[in-house]
């Protein structure tokens, strides 16, 4: 009777085991779900406050000042260059961007957020290809 008793017992044990561990997997995914979600948006949000004249940098490297936004299209014009080497005029998705000046207001708050800060690597100086010309210029 004692043996057929712990046999029960252990097979209680085992489900509940189980279904600890379900339930830990199943909260951890909810868990990332969420925070992935949030990433998303703030990166949305960041693309979305992207206006003329905000710095940006797009995911290919390409540093320059925006000059014109389309929502229709989803795009933007991105000044690149300088009046001494020449300014070229490059058209982009919206989606491009990986970093920018841009200040998103949240409940009434501005706050400067970069994708970059979204992914959680570590900041790059925000200095852009005008900016870095112009440097070499008053160098020489």
């Amino acid at each position: 009777m004692f043996n057929s008793l712990l046999a029960v017992n252990n097979n209680v044990i085992s489900y509940v085991l189980i279904g600890v561990m379900v339930a830990i997997l199943i909260v951890s995914m909810v868990l990332m779900n969420r925070r992935s979600k949030k990433r998303q948006q703030e990166a949305q949000d960041l693309i979305d406050a992207v206006k003329p004249g905000n710095k940006v940098k797009t995911i290919g490297g390409i540093c320059g000042i925006v000059v014109e936004v389309d929502p229709e299209d989803d795009t933007f014009v991105l000044e690149t260059g300088t009046e001494t080497s020449g300014k070229c005029y490059i058209k982009f998705v919206r989606q491009a961007i990986y970093e920018s000046d841009a200040v998103v207001e949240k409940d009434g708050k501005a706050e400067k957020i970069t994708e970059k800060e979204v992914k959680d690597e570590e900041p790059v100086a925000e200095e852009t290809a005008t900016e870095t010309a112009e440097k070499d210029a008053d160098k020489e």
